[in-house]
């Protein structure tokens, strides 16, 4: 029995999670998986009601269960909250409990959005379709650390099993890709990146299958922006995968289209984008982030590549009929390229139109 939590959020969440949901399930009937979903406040929603962001009776079915779909949290109204109970501090603590020690990130440009990318169309052309394996639950931000009046300090610290496990994650994604892993440090200069760079090439003998290359995170950053159909996967540490994945989904044009997945004990899935709650309950939300993090579900955590195959092909023809939400909608260079009229639908009415293709 595959036991999923679902957490709509705050904001846009409930509205973007229903309509994920309806594709989730049909594509687990089709498939003939047997499950139950079990819905839970988490959130701004659970500080309402229970006074923190995840309360102990949600903590228990989460640990109770297989993977946790989520919506996203937040939004103005908690943001006066106690620090310590505002809807923040319940997503590092469910990472923490689920741990989560993985961070994947695709950053794809979808054939029809290419106009929406700031990069230039030559380079669009040649394709973007990118996985950052980001570690999740070490390095800088969890170091020793001290703050004072003229001196502070933070503390780069892994140790040989932390970089191991997301060394083979990032390996083992990449076997589901393109079967390229580019690794980024800056091993020219950190000693905790040439400790990752051994063991890397160490693991990399495993995997003869896939083609490895290394690179210091100041050059990946600027062939990400210049070049980015030169990168397949990447893993790379908790600190540049913050900073190179925030870059990649900007090269997207379309934030409200990522999802993303954090690996671990229980597996969690949720869009990048955060809970809008100027748009909440207008059914104009783009809900496809949503769509495309439940098709990162199957693919990661029930090892079924074939629902996630057909989720982003019906996304991607969806998107070739002209279908658009208000936040990826322009009758601009695209329509008058591609000889297409644009048709601006809802939340709802995109979603209805993924599941029709599914159908």
């Amino acid at each position: 029995m595959f036991k999923l939590i679902y957490a709509p959020g705050d904001g846009i969440g409930p509205e973007i999670g229903d309509v994920a949901l309806k594709i989730l399930r049909f594509e687990l009937d089709k498939y003939g998986v047997e499950y139950k979903i079990i819905p839970i406040l988490f959130g701004g929603v659970s500080i309402d009601k229970f006074g923190v962001p995840l309360s102990d009776d949600a903590l228990s079915l989460i640990k109770n269960s297989d993977a946790v779909l989520l919506g996203s949290v937040g939004g103005p109204k908690w943001d006066n909250a106690d620090p310590s109970v505002r809807p923040e501090k319940g997503l590092l603590a469910l990472r923490k409990e689920c741990e989560a020690y993985a961070n994947y990130r695709p950053a794809k440009i979808y054939g029809p959005l290419k106009d929406a990318s700031p990069l230039k169309r030559s380079i669009i052309d040649r394709g973007v379709d990118i996985m950052i394996v980001r570690e999740l639950s070490g390095g800088i931000y969890f170091g020793k650390r001290s703050e004072g009046e003229d001196e502070a300090f933070d503390t780069e610290y892994y140790s040989r099993p932390e970089i191991e496990r997301i060394v083979k994650a990032g390996f083992e994604c990449a076997m589901k890709r393109g079967k390229k892993l580019c690794l980024v440090d800056k091993a020219n200069v950190l000693a905790s990146s040439r400790l990752w760079r051994k063991i890397f090439g160490e693991i990399s003998s495993d995997y003869p299958k896939v083609e490895t290359s290394s690179m210091y995170v100041d050059n990946a950053a600027m062939q990400l922006s210049s070049a980015p159909y030169k990168f397949d996967t990447i893993v790379t540490s908790n600190l540049f995968g913050d900073i190179l994945s925030d870059e990649a989904a900007v090269i997207t044009g379309s934030i409200g289209m990522l999802p993303s997945a954090s690996i671990g004990k229980i597996d969690i899935f949720e869009p990048i984008h955060g809970s809008a709650p100027d748009i909440a309950g207008k059914n104009i939300a783009n809900p496809i982030g949503m769509i495309l993090s439940a098709a990162m579900l199957f693919r990661y955590n029930l090892n079924m590549s074939g629902p996630a195959d057909e989720i982003e092909k019906a996304v991607d023809r969806v998107l070739n009929k002209g279908l658009r939400t208000a936040d990826i909608y322009d009758r601009s260079a695209e329509a008058e390229t591609a000889g297409k009229t644009l048709v601006k639908v809802s939340t709802t009415e995109i979603g209805e139109a993924i599941l029709n293709e599914l159908e």
